[in-house]
């Protein structure tokens, strides 16, 4: 099975400068432009399903794709971003700083968890818990997984055992190979890994 592992585009969010994570936000017109950019590239990868994360920013981009892919989308609870930010989901970095500075100094260890977070082990156990479960469908040659920032590193880190994450752009994919339980990277676009 081939698995396009995708992430969405840029958000409204990521404009207005906000703690997103749990933060529903839709994405910007230059994120919509984004998707259309990957939907043109990925049109001929013969997808047969996009398995997509609730969350309305992946689902945009999935119906974005879907326009070239001509596939089903299929949601799945699991894969939606980490609530990281608590309390903070949702404020501009600027208010954040100014009423809470201690929870924004926190933050910056992304294992912590601070009020009304979800932890990051619960975190990784959801990720790894809906890839096996996306993963194992057998009716599928070639599978598409539109999902978030943190659920790449969980992949990365505890799945494909590649830790070295530096950047993820939006819309950035990664195309994976599985052969029965084993799982190798085939290619990257807009993810840079740590060279030794």
């Amino acid at each position: 099975m081939k698995i396009y592992l995708i992430r969405h585009g840029q958000t409204t969010g990521d404009v207005e400068n906000r703690y997103g994570g749990a933060y529903d936000d839709e994405l910007s017109d230059k994120g919509k432009i984004q998707a259309h950019e990957l939907s043109n590239k990925i049109g001929n990868s013969g997808i047969q399903i996009l398995f997509c994360s609730p969350m309305i920013r992946a689902q945009q981009t999935a119906k974005i794709l879907k326009t070239k892919l001509d596939c089903e989308i299929k949601t799945i609870e699991n894969l939606k971003e980490r609530n990281k930010n608590g309390i903070l989901t949702g404020m501009t970095r600027d208010e954040a700083k100014t009423k809470y500075p201690e929870l924004v100094a926190e933050l910056k260890d992304y294992r912590s968890q601070i009020q009304g977070a979800e932890s990051q082990e619960d975190f990784a156990e959801r990720i790894k818990k809906a890839f096996m479960e996306v993963t194992s469908a057998v009716n599928y040659s070639t599978i598409g997984i539109v999902t978030h920032g943190m659920p790449f590193w969980v992949v990365f880190e505890d799945i494909l055992n590649e830790s070295g994450i530096v950047d993820i752009a939006d819309c950035a994919y990664a195309v994976l190979n599985k052969e029965g339980q084993k799982l190798t990277l085939e290619r990257l676009e807009g993810i840079e890994l740590k060279t030794d």
